[in-house]
């Protein structure tokens, strides 16, 4: 599959929260999954060879606005076939809306993200790559059978991107002809939420009524390298710089002590400076630079925020998204578009009024997930700064 035939998933799971407008809403915050799991095919099951799988799920959702929900699920599977043993495990997130009728609650979701697994997974044990990008579409219904839990059954299509390499020391990436790129994921389980609430809303006839509007900020920042470092990437010799808007909304609550906030993130601006020349894996070929433009989007994240009512706030911010450039990023060799990881710390300063300023230093990590064979990825060490803006909610004491 060609990396443009992916703009349509791209495009439901940032648009997705638009289209569940007016529909049935659930009360329960959050939800916890666990179940087992059947795989319709095994990574290495190439025609005539093909086997299922056995393995696990579980997964955990918080409701962000209406029905829509952001989720985390954590798979795995395992089991033999032509000649290799394959342990594999699944790490994806994305959005998951859903409709009550009756006592069912029907739902369906997309998740994107990696799959990690053993070497020599290949037919007849060959060696192949260890990870690669995935996506999962498909839903499921629960049916309530306690205050507390309800039982689960979920069918889904899996895509993954895995290859075969030439030697476990080179690494060198092949394609296989016959191996499976899409199968079938099937789980059944319990789901525990802290409570069932009752429907409410177009179906239940049950007017939710009005509620004061939850704290939220307007943020505009900006932020640049300054550094790298070996965790999740394997070069270093590019630069990003980048601004745009994050929005930050209190849906959850509070979680050790801080305000847990919903976080999404527009940045319209995004600038890499990398080698004109390299190799494969983002090696460079000569001093030149490239300027790489591009865009990005982050529309799953959380923010914890301390002391959210006095002048100094310190906080922590996760995001998750992707982000594409007008060339190959890191490497002629990779892909255009790429998966996106946030994680920083800092601290908020109010100023008067709706105002604060905030500063802090990240880590952004970019890195294609395996859609292509080739990889580099890079971990950017970053400081940022940015103007908050108070739309809802309780503002800061001065």
């Amino acid at each position: 599959m060609r990396i443009r035939k992916r703009y349509p998933l791209y495009l439901i799971m940032f648009l997705w929260p638009l289209i569940s407008m007016g529909q049935t809403q659930n009360s329960a915050r959050y939800q916890l999954y666990g179940g087992f799991g059947y795989f319709s095919n095994s990574f290495n099951g190439v025609p005539g060879k093909q086997a299922s799988q056995l393995g696990w799920d579980s997964a955990i959702a918080a409701r962000i606005w209406r029905n829509v929900r952001f989720k985390f699920d954590v798979s795995g599977e395992s089991g033999q076939n032509d000649g290799a043993s394959q342990k594999a495990m699944f790490f994806l997130a994305g959005f998951e809306d859903g409709l009550t009728v009756g006592r069912e609650r029907f739902f369906a979701h997309a998740l994107f993200g990696d799959v990690g697994i053993t070497r020599y997974w290949g037919p007849k044990a060959l060696p192949g790559g260890t990870a690669s990008f995935a996506y999962l579409l498909g839903g499921g219904v629960d049916t309530p059978i306690s205050r507390h839990f309800a039982i689960r059954v979920e069918g889904d299509l899996q895509h993954t991107n895995l290859y075969l390499v030439k030697s476990a020391a080179r690494g060198v990436p092949y394609r296989s002809p016959g191996l499976p790129r899409y199968m079938g994921r099937f789980s059944t389980g319990l789901v525990w939420t802290p409570r069932l609430g009752k429907a409410t809303g177009a179906v239940s006839g049950v007017d939710i009524g009005k509620k004061e509007s939850p704290e939220s900020d307007l943020v505009f920042e900006g932020r640049s390298s300054f550094g790298h470092y070996h965790i999740l990437a394997g070069t270093w010799w590019s630069y990003l710089h980048a601004g745009g808007v994050e929005y930050d909304r209190n849906i959850w609550g509070r979680l050790a002590k801080a305000r847990w906030d919903y976080t999404m993130e527009i940045l319209p601006i995004a600038i890499l400076r990398q080698p004109s020349k390299t190799d494969t894996w983002g090696d460079p070929f000569s001093k030149s630079n490239l300027i790489n433009p591009g865009v990005g989007i982050s529309p799953f994240g959380f923010r914890l925020l301390w002391r959210d009512e006095t002048r100094f706030q310190p906080y922590y911010i996760v995001k998750f998204g992707v982000i594409g450039f007008t060339h190959k990023t890191l490497s002629p060799y990779a892909a255009y578009e790429n998966i996106s990881f946030q994680q920083a710390v800092g601290v908020q300063y109010h100023v008067a009024g709706h105002w604060d300023f905030r500063t802090g230093v990240e880590d952004f990590h970019i890195s294609n997930g395996f859609v292509v064979p080739n990889d580099p990825g890079i971990d950017e060490m970053m400081y940022d700064g940015g103007l908050v803006y108070h739309l809802g909610g309780k503002r800061p004491r001065s």
